[in-house]
């Protein structure tokens, strides 16, 4: 289990109440579903006691002649007095019993699944929506794998408990409570026979649940760590392919997948010792009953007992004590849905309490109509204590200017573009657009402000002119062939088989990296933002697509303020101030010409790059 794996399931230890806030904020908003499903629910299980009792009343009134047929909260005065009429009475009710049976459990299996699933539902959105929320912080300590477990395994099993566990439960209640009612009402002498193993059960249901509470919350981990490792390996199938390392991998899913494995088993051999024993208790129930009860019938009262017991009466007695079995039995399957369900509302509940450092200021200020002019302002930041990214950083960039930032991998160009739209927070100084802090303005509007094309480009699983159209939804067909254009992407789209309207795949594994960066561009052109942050955006296309893409970007930019980091230094000979960054330290400042007349490290670059040999990079 990784690390992040087992900070996120100390969060979730620590979380208290897990199922009980669960019901406080999604089950009472549906409160009507599940007092509809509780009540028809009983009417079911309660309807289905009538037959047992209607046999053996029917029973001991041929056995026992006039006075023997009696019904419970029934005058006798309304109930006939011949066997024919009594039978046919017996009959007619059963009947009814069973149609009432058969329209509650329909109406119970409808209200009950609509209270889970909107629990689900609900319960399953708000969760995005937060984790959606979380910085980036996060998503750079977690992984995919554990986040998708969490909002489909974790949702769906409480889903689970509030239908199936819920249903069990109510069943359980009103069998046991039913049955004892009823075997009272005809001889209580016997009921306590019936009913005396019961408690046996509920200690033996405890001894369980203690045991198999923290087991569950070990499986759901070990789930969440499972689905980390596929889905690690799945995304990078490309590498495993080509370093051969399919057996190293293959050994890592095993290793993910016997951890889950032994968890489930501790799980299963616990249920293997509690559901038979469930059912020998509820056996030895059904056994006293029927051996105290046919004693009695056979000899005559036991020792303790008096009175006659009728044949009637003894048919229900045993008929009962096996209904009593089923739903006492099945108490161990409720206990593990609570569990699994306990378990993964603490990984719900440790997600959606994730605390998030970056979010909107409680009274933001308006950018209004946006100008361009940015500014950083002694400006350090470090992902973690234990290293510093970037240190006193100071620069500005006028309305409709371009900034390029330049300098070896690691020096932090990527990080000073990131703190723009605040996908991260400085540690100090500021960050300010048209004079105004990017942490006192709404995240929406800051970042509706600003185009960003990165160095990885994602593209969803839908057609070309909906990933264009992703952030600017209304756009028109003739924006969206435009901004293609800008982007030097119309020619390729249009030689798709389908054109503009062709699917592309998850992530855009249909196309070239150097289509999939024009895309990209694209989508970001279409945006029509007045800030816009190139971060190597040319650096999957070939020599002549990106002296294309540079010529439409050049119009893009003409009137924006550009903030971009270039792969090739001849793209940014026209930016306005070039900066060159080392180990997150400004070194050097000025236009192309004042740097490459200083004979800095600029010029040292330029010169490395002027005498490498021409290549082309897949397109």
């Amino acid at each position: 289990m990784t690390d992040a794996n087992t900070s996120f399931q100390a969060l979730a230890d620590q979380v208290e109440r897990p199922i009980q806030r669960v019901f406080d904020e999604y089950g009472k908003p549906e409160i009507r579903w599940l007092t509809l499903g509780v009540l028809t629910s009983f009417l079911s299980r309660a309807a289905n006691l009538v037959p047992p009792l209607l046999l053996g009343v029917t029973l001991n009134a041929v056995e026992g002649g006039p006075g023997a047929y009696t019904l419970p909260l029934v005058p006798d005065a309304w109930l006939p007095t011949t066997v024919p009429e009594q039978l046919t009475l017996s009959i007619a009710l059963i009947a009814g019993a069973f149609v009432v049976a058969a329209v509650a459990s329909w109406g119970r299996t409808v209200t009950l699944n609509l209270f889970a699933h909107r629990i689900e539902h609900f319960l399953r959105v708000d969760t995005y929506e937060r984790m959606q929320a979380l910085d980036m912080a996060f998503f750079d300590d977690k992984q995919t794998g554990e986040i998708m477990s969490v909002l489909n395994n974790d949702v769906n099993n409480l889903e689970v408990f509030f239908d199936n566990a819920l249903e069990s439960t109510i069943r359980l209640f009103v069998m046991v409570l039913g049955i004892a009612g009823v075997l009272f009402y005809l001889n209580w002498q016997l009921a306590i026979v019936t009913l005396v193993f019961v408690p046996l059960l509920a200690g033996f249901t405890y001894w369980f649940m203690t045991r198999v509470e923290p087991v569950y919350a070990a499986v759901r981990s070990s789930i969440g760590g499972m689905n980390t490792r596929l889905e690690n390996n799945l995304s990078g199938i490309d590498l495993i392919k080509t370093t051969a390392t399919e057996r190293y991998e293959a050994q890592r899913v095993r290793t993910a997948s016997k951890e889950y494995f032994d968890q489930i088993m501790t799980v299963i051999k616990l249920s293997g010792i509690y559901q038979p024993g469930m059912q020998f208790i509820g056996g030895m129930t059904f056994l006293a009953t029927f051996a105290v009860g046919g004693y009695w019938l056979v000899v005559g009262p036991p020792p303790y007992a008096s009175g006659v017991l009728r044949v009637g009466t003894f048919v229900t007695f045993v008929t009962l004590a096996r209904e009593l079995v089923a739903p006492v039995s099945e108490s161990g399957r409720i206990v593990e849905w609570y569990e699994n369900a306990l378990a993964s509302t603490r990984r719900i509940y440790a997600l959606r309490d994730m605390p998030a450092s970056i979010d909107d200021p409680d009274d933001p200020v308006s950018l209004g109509t946006v100008e361009g002019r940015v500014e950083y302002d002694s400006v350090s930041f470090s992902y973690d204590e234990s290293e510093q990214v970037l240190s006193d950083v100071n620069f500005a960039v006028a309305p409709g200017e371009t900034l390029a930032l330049v300098g070896p991998t690691g020096a932090g160009k990527s990080t000073i573009l990131k703190l723009l739209p605040r996908l991260y927070d400085v540690n100090d100084g500021s960050v300010r657009v048209d004079g105004v802090d990017v942490r006192d303005a709404s995240l929406s509007e800051l970042r509706g402000a600003i185009g960003y094309v990165g160095q990885e480009t994602f593209l969803f699983d839908g057609s070309v002119a909906e990933n264009l159209r992703y952030g600017a939804f209304d756009a028109t067909e003739e924006e969206v062939v435009e901004a293609a254009k800008i982007a030097e992407a119309h020619e390729f789209i249009e030689d798709l088989p389908e054109g503009y309207d062709t699917r592309i795949g998850e992530r855009g594994v249909k196309l070239s990296g150097g289509q999939r960066q024009r895309l990209s561009i694209a989508r970001t052109a279409l945006a029509d933002a007045p800030i816009l942050i190139l971060d190597e955006a040319t650096s999957a296309v070939d020599t002549e697509t990106e002296r294309r893409i540079q010529r439409g970007l050049e119009r893009l930019t003409e009137d924006r303020t550009t903030l971009v980091i270039a792969h090739r230094l001849s793209t940014v000979t026209n930016a306005d101030q070039i900066l060159v960054l080392d180990d997150g330290r400004i070194e050097e400042r000025g236009s192309h010409d004042e740097l490459h007349e200083t004979g800095g490290e600029y010029a040292s670059l330029w010169a490395a790059q002027a005498r490498a040999p021409v290549g082309s990079q897949d397109d």
